[in-house]
């Protein structure tokens, strides 16, 4: 139900309004073609099935790609934390060697 509005320039921008909401929203929103999907065809069922297929490989070869990739990133995570781990103990050494020359002087 529309709002109450005082001059008949209201009443219309309102009526324009509800107008314009209900073009977008009714026209072709559940159709797939709008979301980007292709438009189901009764082509070359054996075709599609082998370019999904090949799809499927592609998908599945990147996985493993991306496995193996991330657990190399791992590998190499854990050498930089073992190198930091033991730089920071030689830094802990040398200070501490400093200190004692400093105070022997």
């Amino acid at each position: 139900m529309p709002p109450k509005s005082s001059s008949s320039a209201d009443q219309a921008l309102h009526e324009s309004t509800m107008s314009a909401m209900n073009v977008s929203f009714s026209a072709g929103f559940d159709d797939g073609s709008a979301w980007g999907a292709p438009p189901p065809s009764s082509g070359d069922i054996v075709g599609n099935a082998i370019k999904k297929e090949k799809v499927i490989k592609e998908i599945t070869t990147a996985q493993e790609d991306l496995r193996a990739m991330m657990a190399k990133a791992k590998a190499v995570q854990a050498d930089i934390d073992k190198l930091v781990s033991g730089n920071d103990t030689l830094q802990m050494y040398i200070d501490n060697l400093t200190m004692q020359m400093a105070k022997r002087r």
